[in-house]
C-alpha cells in the first residue's frame, strides 16, 4: 500500500464510521455501531503510527495528495488535499490514538444509553474534521476542519440535549468559538490580499520577500504580516480557550466525560496552538504577533491556575487545568520555541486525556458523582483509577529530577518550555513576565492537582454521608436525558440511581476494564512519552525529526539556549512543584477540613477565584446585556417608533385619516352634490373674471 493510499484511508475511515452509525445505527443496533466506529478508529490509529514513523524517521519524504478541486475563482484557488509532513503526522497520531481510546472507553462509560449510535458518530465525526484540519494543505481546508470540530463539538457538548445546563453550554460554546472564527476568518483574506493564494506552499516561499508589506489605516501603516498573523491567533484564541475567550471550555464539562477527554484536553483546542506551529513561517516575521501570543499565553497560564484551585467539580478543576496547560503551550510558540510547545501538546495529550478518563472512572465509581468534597477515601475501593490518577497528577505537575533527566512526560516538555522562555527573557521582555509566570503557575498546578488527589482518594469518606442525596446529583451520567426523564418524574424517591442500585447501597465501586484498559494505555503515554521522544522533538535530533516543516529563522537560537540554562533555572520547576504538593498535603492530608474552613469563611479572594475572576458576571452584564439593550433601542426605539412611526405607521395614519375625512363627503344626497358642483361653477366663474379683468 502506497503512503498516499494509506493516508487517504486513515482520514476517511472516521467519517465511514460515523455515516454507518449516524446514518444506520438504529437498524444495525448499539453493539454493531460501537464495533464498527471504534474498529476503524483503531485502523486510523495503526495506519496513524505507520505513517509517523515512517515520516518522521525519513524512511518517507513529505508529500500532499491531491483530492479534488474545492474552489476555483480567479487567483482564488483551493482544492481538497491531504499534506503530510513530520508536523502533520504528529497530529495525526495525537488525535487518532485518543480518540481510538475514547471510543473504547465509551463502551464501558455509555453502557446504559439507549443514544449510543448517535455518540459513537459524533466521536467519529468530530475526528474525521481533526483530521482534515491537521492535514489541511491550504486556509480553506483548514477553515473546513477548523468549523467541522466547532460543529460537532456543539453536539457532542449538548448531547444530553434535554438537559438545559448541557444545551446552554452547547451554544455558549459555539458563540464563542464563533468571535474568534471571525478572526480567523479576516485573517485568511489578510492572507490572501498579501500573497494573492490560500496555499500554504504557495504562500511559504513568499513571506520573507513581503514581510515588510504594509496595510494604511487611520493614517498610520501597519505590518500586514504582524496583522495577519494576529487575526490569525484570534481565531486560535477561541478554538484553544485563551484569555478572554476562554470561559466555554469550563461550561464544556456539562458533555459527557469522554467529550471531554476528546475534545477539550487533547484534541480541538489544540488546534490553535498547531496552528500557530503550522505558520511559523509567517509567525518568524511578525514580532508583535509573537508578542501578543506570549503575553495571551502567559496570563492565561496565570489565570486558569488560579481559578482552578477554588474548584470543587472534579472535571472543572481538570479542565482549567487544560486552560493553563494551553497557556504554557501558545507562550512557548511566541518565545520561538514551537518544537517545544509542539512537545508538550504531544506530552499533554496523554496525561490530560487520562486524568480526564480518571476523572470518568471516578464519577462512574462513584455513581455520577462530581463534588469532591463529597469524595475522600476512595483510593482501597478504587485501586487502578487511584494508580493511574497518581501517574497523571506526576506527570502534569511535572515530576522529574533535572539531575539525571528522568522523570515523567511533563518533566521534559513543560520544563523545557520553562527554559526557553527563559533563555528568550534575556532580550524579550514578554519572555521574561512568561518566565515568572510559568514558574508561579507550575506551582499553583502542583497545588491543584494534587489538591483533586487528596480529596478525591485521601481522607476521610464523605460519599457515606451524602448517599442519601445522591440521586439529586446526576450532573454527568450515562443515563444523559432518558434517565434526565425518570428522575424529574420520580424526584421524591431515592430508591434508583445510574446501575439500578438502591440508595442505601451506593458504595463506590471500581470501573469495568472496558474503561480500565485505556486508562492503563494512556498512563503508558503519560510515563515514558517524554523520555522516549525528547531528543527527537526538542535534543539534538530535532533538526532531523522536523524535516523543515517548523521554521525559524537564522537568528532563533532559543531551543539552543535553553539547554544551556543555569542550574537555579533548571531546578527551580521541581522546587515550585514541590512546594505546591507540599502545601496541598498540608492542608489536605495532615490538617484534613482546613481548606473547607478557609472556603467557608468566603473571603474576597476565594469568592474571586471561585467565581473565576467574575468573568462570566462581566460578560452577561455588558455584552449580553448591553446587546439586548441594545436589540432593544433599535427595535423599539428606532424600528417602531421612528421608522415605523414615520413611515409604514405614520403614511398608513395619515391615508386613514385623509380617507375617513373624504369619505364623509359621500353623503349619496343629489342635492349635496348639486351644491357642490354649484361651488366648483362659481369658483370657475371668479377665475375667469379674474383673468378677464387681468
Amino acid at each position: 500500500m502506497t503512503p498516499q493510499l494509506l493516508v487517504t484511508l486513515l482520514v476517511f475511515a472516521p467519517l465511514l464510521g460515523a455515516a454507518i452509525a449516524g446514518l444506520s445505527g438504529r437498524r444495525i443496533g448499539n453493539l454493531a455501531s460501537q464495533s464498527v466506529t471504534t474498529g476503524l478508529l483503531f485502523l486510523a490509529c495503526a495506519l496513524s503510527w505507520t505513517t509517523f514513523l515512517g515520516v518522521a524517521l525519513g524512511d518517507v519524504p513529505d508529500f500532499t495528495v491531491k483530492l479534488l478541486p474545492f474552489i476555483n475563482v480567479g487567483d482564488f484557488q483551493s482544492a481538497w488535499s491531504i499534506r503530510i509532513d513530520t508536523l502533520s503526522s504528529v497530529m495525526l497520531i495525537v488525535v487518532t490514538t485518543v480518540s481510538a481510546l475514547v471510543h473504547l472507553y465509551s463502551w464501558g462509560y455509555m453502557a446504559e444509553d439507549d443514544s449510543r449510535p448517535r455518540f459513537f458518530a459524533y466521536l467519529s465525526l468530530f475526528t474525521f474534521a481533526m483530521l482534515m484540519l491537521v492535514t489541511a494543505a491550504d486556509f480553506m481546508q483548514l477553515f473546513f476542519g477548523w468549523e467541522g470540530v466547532g460543529l460537532a463539538s456543539y453536539l457532542l457538548i449538548g448531547f444530553w440535549y434535554k438537559k438545559p445546563t448541557a444545551s446552554a453550554a452547547a451554544i455558549k460554546a459555539f458563540v464563542v468559538n464563533r468571535v474568534g472564527d471571525f478572526g480567523f476568518a479576516l485573517g485568511i483574506m489578510t492572507c490572501f490580499w498579501m500573497f494573492k493564494s490560500v496555499e500554504f506552499a504557495e504562500i511559504f516561499p513568499q513571506i520573507a520577500a513581503r514581510a515588510g508589506t504594509t496595510w494604511s489605516f487611520v493614517g498610520r501603516d501597519w505590518s500586514a504580516i504582524d496583522l495577519a498573523c494576529v487575526l490569525l491567533f484570534i481565531g486560535a484564541m477561541g478554538k484553544s480557550a485563551q484569555f478572554f475567550l476562554h470561559t466555554w471550555l469550563p461550561d464544556a464539562m456539562e458533555g459527557p466525560t469522554p467529550v471531554s477527554a476528546l475534545i477539550h484536553a487533547a484534541t480541538m483546542v489544540t488546534a490553535g496552538v498547531y496552528m500557530v506551529c503550522l505558520l511559523s513561517p509567517m509567525f518568524e516575521y511578525a514580532p508583535m504577533a509573537r508578542t501578543i501570543v506570549t503575553v495571551i499565553g502567559a496570563v492565561t497560564a496565570l489565570f486558569a491556575a488560579t481559578v482552578g484551585l477554588a474548584q470543587n467539580d472534579i472535571k472543572r478543576v481538570i479542565a482549567y487545568s487544560t486552560c493553563s496547560q494551553l497557556g504554557y503551550m501558545f507562550f512557548a510558540a511566541g518565545v520561538g520555541a514551537y518544537q517545544a510547545a509542539m512537545f508538550h501538546l504531544f506530552t499533554h495529550a496523554f496525561f490530560k486525556a487520562l486524568l480526564f478518563l480518571g476523572a470518568g472512572s471516578v464519577i462512574h465509581g462513584m455513581h455520577h458523582e462530581q463534588d469532591m468534597r463529597k469524595m475522600g477515601a476512595l483510593w482501597k475501593l478504587l485501586p487502578v483509577t487511584y494508580a493511574v490518577m497518581v501517574i497523571g497528577t506526576l506527570a502534569i505537575t511535572g515530576f522529574g529530577i533535572p539531575g539525571i533527566d528522568l522523570g515523567f512526560a511533563g518533566f521534559y516538555s513543560k520544563d523545557t518550555i520553562i527554559e526557553a522562555s527563559w533563555a528568550a527573557g534575556r532580550e524579550n521582555p514578554a519572555a521574561q513576565f512568561a518566565f515568572v509566570v510559568s514558574l508561579f503557575a507550575a506551582g499553583l498546578t502542583a497545588f491543584y492537582s494534587w489538591r483533586l488527589a487528596f480529596m478525591t482518594f485521601h481522607g476521610k469518606a464523605k460519599w457515606g454521608e451524602a448517599a442519601s442525596h445522591a440521586d439529586h446529583r446526576h450532573d454527568d451520567h450515562a443515563h444523559g436525558a432518558a434517565h434526565e426523564d425518570h428522575v424529574h418524574a420520580d424526584a421524591s424517591s431515592h430508591a434508583h440511581d445510574d446501575h439500578g442500585h438502591h440508595g442505601h447501597d451506593l458504595k463506590p465501586h471500581e470501573s469495568p476494564w472496558p474503561m480500565l484498559a485505556p486508562l492503563i494505555l494512556l498512563s503508558v503515554g503519560a510515563l515514558a512519552a517524554g523520555w522516549a521522544f525528547v531528543e527527537y522533538f526538542v535534543g539534538h535530533h530535532q533538526g532531523e525529526f522536523w524535516h523543515g516543516s517548523i521554521f525559524n529563522v537564522a537568528t532563533n537560537h532559543i531551543l539552543h539556549e535553553a539547554h544551556e540554562a543555569p542550574a537555579w533555572v533548571v531546578w527551580a520547576p521541581l522546587a515550585v512543584s514541590s512546594t505546591g504538593l507540599f502545601i496541598a498535603w498540608y492542608v489536605y492530608v495532615l490538617n484534613e477540613g482546613m481548606g473547607a474552613r478557609i472556603a467557608a469563611r468566603e473571603g474576597p479572594l476565594w469568592r474571586f477565584l471561585y467565581n473565576k475572576w467574575f468573568f462570566d458576571e462581566i460578560y452577561e452584564a455588558t455584552f449580553v446585556r448591553g446587546a439586548r439593550l441594545l436589540g432593544d433601542l433599535f427595535w423599539k426605539g428606532g424600528d417602531q417608533k421612528i421608522i415605523d412611526g414615520l413611515g409604514p405607521d405614520g403614511v398608513a395614519a395619515v391615508s386613514l385619516a385623509v380617507g375617513q375625512g373624504t369619505g364623509r363627503l359621500q353623503t349619496g344626497y343629489v342635492y349635496h352634490y348639486a351644491f357642490v358642483m354649484l361651488l366648483g361653477i362659481a369658483g370657475l366663474l371668479t377665475f375667469a373674471l379674474f383673468q378677464f379683468r387681468g
